[in-house]
C-alpha cells in the first residue's frame, strides 16, 4: 500500500528538481550507481513523483507516492517521512495527504459514541469553555458548571492554557465538578461531559490521564500539537483511558499559517487528527474571531467525518452564528462557545439557553432579525454579538 502527498511550490521554484529531492531525500536518502547491486532491495523504499502541474496562480503542485513500508502506522514517523528534513530546505507546503483507511487509529467514541453517551441524536451538541481561563478556583469551576449544566449544556471543557496549577489543581477541579455532574445525572438522568485538560511530561501525562479517568473524568482535552501526536496516539490506544478525547488546535498556526511553508490546516487538523484516534477536534470557524479559510474548514470537517470524528468549529462562536453553522454542518457538529456563553449579558446559564433558542428558531425556519425575536436569552445575545 502507498501514501500519496501533495506539495505546493511557489512560482519561482523548479518543481521537478524539488519533487525529486523530496522523493529521494525523504526515503532512500541517496540514489546513484554505487548502489546498483542493491537496487531491487532499495527501490521498494523509494518514493515516486507521479504528477506535476501548475495552477492558475503559477504555483506548482507535485504529487509524490511514498511506500507505506517506510513508516510505522503512526503520525510521528509519517510526518518525519513526508516533511522532516525537507521542511528546512526552502519554500514548499504540504497541502494534501492521502492515507490508506487502515493507517493509524480510529476513535473509540467519535460522533456515534459521544451521542450515545449523551443520549442526544437529533441536534447539534452545545459545548462551553470555562472562563476566565485562569484565576478560578476549583469551587468556582463547580459553580459555573452548575449554571450551564442546569440550562441543558451537553459538554464543557477547560481552557487549553489551564494546566495543573496551584490555584485550581486538575484533580481538585475534577473533584468539585464531578459532584455537580453526578447531581445532574441523579436529578435529570442527563450526562454532561467535562473535558479535563490533561498536561505534563509525556510519561506523567499518560499516568495522569489514567488517574483522572479512575477518579471519574468522563472526557479529556489534549493540546495535541504542543504535546505531540505520539502522546495522542498513546492516550487513544490505552484501554484504561476509555473516555472521549477532545483535541485542541493550539500551535497549529505555527505549522500551518504561512502560505508557502509548513502544512495546510486541513492536513494537520483534518487528516492527521482523523487518523490519530481522537474523538472530536476543535478548530476555528471562518465566521469566528480568527482568520480562517472556508475551504480549509470544509476539508477539515469532511476529513473528520469520514472517520466518525466530531467537528468542533470554535473561536468566536455565539448564538447569532447558529444559522450559518447549521447551514454548513447540519446536525453532526459540536458548537463550542467560550465568551459566547460565559459573557452573556444575564449569566452563563442564559448563554446556554440562547443557543437552544437559536437551534429551535433554525429548526422552525424563523427569522433572527431583532424585531422578530421575543424578549429573552437569545435576543439579549443578538443585541450583544449580532447575527
Amino acid at each position: 500500500m502507498t501514501i500519496e502527498v501533495d506539495y505546493r511550490f511557489p512560482p519561482d521554484i523548479d518543481p521537478h528538481k524539488q519533487a525529486k529531492i523530496i522523493a529521494v531525500g525523504q526515503t532512500a536518502g541517496t540514489w546513484d550507481a554505487k548502489w546498483s547491486h542493491r537496487e531491487d532491495t532499495l527501490r521498494q523504499h523509494l518514493a515516486e513523483v507521479i504528477e506535476i502541474k501548475t495552477d492558475e496562480g503559477g504555483y506548482h503542485l507535485a504529487k509524490i507516492r511514498f511506500p507505506e513500508i517506510n513508516v510505522e502506522n503512526d503520525l510521528a514517523s509519517l510526518l518525519t517521512m513526508i516533511f522532516g528534513k525537507y521542511s528546512m530546505a526552502g519554500a514548499a507546503k504540504v497541502i494534501g495527504v492521502h492515507l490508506p483507511e487502515s493507517y493509524g487509529q480510529r476513535p473509540k467514541f467519535g460522533i456515534t459514541g459521544i451521542r450515545k453517551i449523551l443520549n442526544v441524536y437529533d441536534r447539534p451538541l452545545i459545548m462551553a469553555i470555562f472562563k476566565p481561563a485562569l484565576g478560578l478556583s476549583a469551587a468556582d469551576h463547580a459553580v459555573i458548571l452548575k449554571q450551564v449544566a442546569d440550562a441543558g449544556l451537553d459538554i464543557i471543557k477547560d481552557d487549553e492554557i489551564l494546566g495543573d496549577l496551584e490555584t485550581a489543581p486538575t484533580l481538585k477541579r475534577l473533584e468539585a465538578c464531578r459532584q455537580v455532574l453526578e447531581a445532574i445525572k441523579q436529578q435529570t438522568g442527563r450526562t454532561v461531559l467535562y473535558a479535563v485538560n490533561v498536561t505534563g511530561k509525556a510519561d506523567k501525562l499518560i499516568e495522569k490521564a489514567r488517574l483522572l479517568v479512575k477518579e471519574g473524568a468522563n472526557a479529556l482535552l489534549l493540546n495535541v500539537l504542543t504535546y505531540g501526536f505520539s502522546v495522542l496516539e498513546a492516550l487513544a490506544a490505552d484501554p484504561d483511558i476509555n473516555v472521549p478525547i477532545f483535541a485542541h488546535p493550539a500551535f497549529a498556526g505555527a505549522m500551518c499559517a504561512s502560505p508557502d511553508t509548513g502544512l495546510s490546516y486541513s492536513v494537520i487538523l483534518g487528516r492527521f487528527m482523523a487518523h490519530g484516534g481522537v474523538d472530536a477536534v476543535l478548530y476555528p470557524a471562518h465566521y469566528g474571531n480568527l482568520p480562517f479559510d472556508p475551504q480549509e474548514e470544509k476539508k477539515i470537517r469532511d476529513s473528520l467525518r469520514s472517520r466518525n470524528v466530531f467537528p468542533v468549529p470554535s473561536a468566536g462562536i455565539h448564538p447569532g452564528i447558529v444559522p450559518k453553522a447549521i447551514a454548513d454542518y447540519g446536525d453532526d457538529v459540536i458548537l463550542n462557545a467560550g465568551t459566547g456563553i460565559m459573557d452573556h449579558p444575564n449569566n452563563p446559564g442564559a448563554g446556554v439557553k440562547a443557543f437552544f433558542e437559536a437551534l429551535e428558531r433554525v429548526k422552525t425556519g424563523q427569522s433572527f432579525t431583532l424585531d422578530t425575536v421575543p424578549e429573552g436569552a437569545l435576543k439579549q445575545a443578538l443585541q450583544k454579538w449580532g447575527n
